[in-house]
């Protein structure tokens, strides 16, 4: 939360954060261009937070899912179709080599074209078809891979209505003073805000 909040202040942006679900309301949900799930994991909403997501997203605003986001709301088609994935599992953590598919995105277009780093590596269970991949893992540089050639790692699409932006990555601390990354989640963030 402090790196976000770091990136607002630095970005001209306002951040809120909360880690009380009942916040994901209509009227609360007003004030805002787009949500977070910063690491969100589990059953967390109600129904009527539920249905405030779906309007807040129907109205043009925007939503960044980070990391365990995927492990959020399993059994709810909506958000599973926004979000892009649900996650299965993982591997231990370790060293792999990212493939950047897509250097125009703003979360992207810093990066090199083949960028390592070691984080806790998903593996998923569904993968929305229509999302613009941005980023896949090479499965030949780790262990525990299990989707092949194509295993998409961030990604983002407009759906229902607002802009979606996902990345698996962030599982570490560390992740959160790495510049490259930090970058990575400033332009997703800046794409679900539609700057």
């Amino acid at each position: 939360m402090a790196a976000i909040k770091k990136l607002g202040q630095e970005n001209h942006f306002i951040v809120d954060a909360t880690e009380d679900s009942l916040a994901i309301n209509s009227k609360n949900l007003k004030q805002y261009q787009a949500v977070i799930f910063l690491s969100a994991s589990g059953n967390v909403l109600g129904e009527n937070q539920k249905l405030a997501l779906q309007k807040f997203i129907q109205n043009g605003n925007g939503f960044v899912g980070i990391h365990s986001a995927t492990n959020c709301e399993p059994d709810w088609s909506w958000y599973t179709q926004m979000i892009g994935g649900i996650f299965e599992g993982h591997p231990e953590p370790q060293n792999a080599k990212l493939i950047i598919v897509n250097h125009e995105h703003e979360s992207t277009k810093h990066l090199p074209s083949i960028w390592e780093r070691k984080d806790e590596w998903y593996n998923f269970k569904y993968l929305n078809p229509a999302v613009n991949v941005l980023i896949k893992i090479d499965e030949s540089s780790y262990k525990g891979g299990k989707h092949g050639d194509n295993h998409p790692l961030a990604w983002c699409h407009e759906y229902d209505g607002g802009r979606v932006f996902y990345t698996a990555l962030g599982h570490s601390s560390e992740s959160y003073s790495d510049p490259l990354f930090v970058q990575h989640l400033l332009g997703g963030i800046t794409y679900a805000l539609g700057k």
